[in-house]
């Protein structure tokens, strides 16, 4: 019998899924239709939860390891911009985490904080100040993902233009994705999930 790859996913609400209206809809869901598809047999948990910041993950993390988790998705930051969290000690705590799941064995992807000025909650008048904020963000965690041993997925500004100009990308909060702006994401993530995956059944 195949070895079941534990795959496990930590974060925030687009982690969990919050928009979709089925749980088919969500990314943890989305990525292991990837994974068996390239023939992994695969245990999905999600462990994140709604509305998490990065002060969150460490919990997260506990549980994850405590089932264990040969790869984990960590997606995190958007509600470490709205609460105003420093880069510096959100990038600590996320450094903390994927280092505490590679020390247990685990491939790491991180999904890093979304340019948070797509949204049209905000002001246009406000949206390049807020982009750039997210970029700074999104560039602290990043570095602080590598020096853990993770894998930065790095999506591009070409899928944030994409649900910039694509309202039907949005749910009907205009803050979360719908199910079309989930399946974008995982699609973009996918290379990186199942590089990992790789390196894992390697």
């Amino acid at each position: 019998m195949t070895e079941q790859l534990r795959f496990r996913v930590l974060g925030d609400s687009l982690a969990v899924g919050v928009g979709c209206a089925r749980a088919e809809q969500t990314l943890g869901r989305l990525l292991t239709d990837v994974l068996r598809s390239a023939g992994h047999g695969v245990d999905l948990g999600v462990h994140a939860v709604s509305g998490a910041r990065s002060t969150g993950l460490a919990a997260q993390v506990r549980a994850a390891v405590s089932t264990g988790a040969d790869l984990a998705l960590i997606v995190i930051g958007a509600n470490d911009l709205t609460s105003f969290t420093l880069p510096a000690v959100g990038a600590r705590l996320l450094h903390d985490a994927v280092l505490d799941l590679r020390r247990a064995g685990g491939q790491v992807v991180v999904a890093t904080a979304p340019d948070l000025g797509v949204v049209s909650h905000v002001p246009s008048a406000y949206r390049a100040f807020v982009s750039q904020a997210s970029g700074l963000y999104a560039r602290a965690q990043a570095d602080a993902v590598v020096r853990a041993g993770g894998v930065v997925a790095a999506v591009g500004s070409q899928l944030f233009d994409r649900f910039a100009t694509d309202p039907g990308l949005f749910s009907a909060d205009r803050f979360h994705p719908s199910p079309a702006g989930y399946a974008l994401i995982a699609d973009a993530l996918a290379p990186y999930v199942l590089t990992a995956a790789g390196r894992w059944a390697a």
